[in-house]
């Protein structure tokens, strides 16, 4: 599979859900074709925003489409990596701001290989 199908493949399952892809496609496609990069290095789609662990347990939060994802949209309209958006945010219709990182620390310093 290529960033092409895979974008075929979730637009019109996620857009039936309410999330949409960012209007810059070349952005969205970097993001695919990192996502599926982390499939073959990890056999998950981990999200291309944050550091995975390896640990599929460990990283379960962070599997693309995030738990954090929703929480996101719907305060920021876009999610922390911008590739799910809100209607009204690719409408221009909500300001633009950065989406704070929601994912415990711990869990972000295991994807460095820090652990306490």
């Amino acid at each position: 599979m290529n960033a092409e199908q895979l974008y075929e493949q979730l637009k019109k399952f996620q857009e039936s859900k309410g999330y949409f892809f960012n209007k810059d496609k070349e952005m969205v496609m970097a993001l695919l074709d990192s996502l599926l990069v982390n499939k073959e290095r990890y056999g998950y789609m981990a999200c291309p925003c944050r550091l995975a662990s390896g640990d599929y347990h460990k990283d379960k939060d962070i599997l693309c489409p995030c738990e954090y994802r929703s929480k996101d949209v719907e305060e920021y309209g876009a999610c922390f990596c911008g590739l799910y958006v809100s209607e009204a945010w690719n409408n221009e219709a909500i300001p633009h701001e950065t989406v704070p990182e929601r994912r415990d620390p711990a869990r972000v310093l295991a994807g460095l290989g820090i652990e306490d």
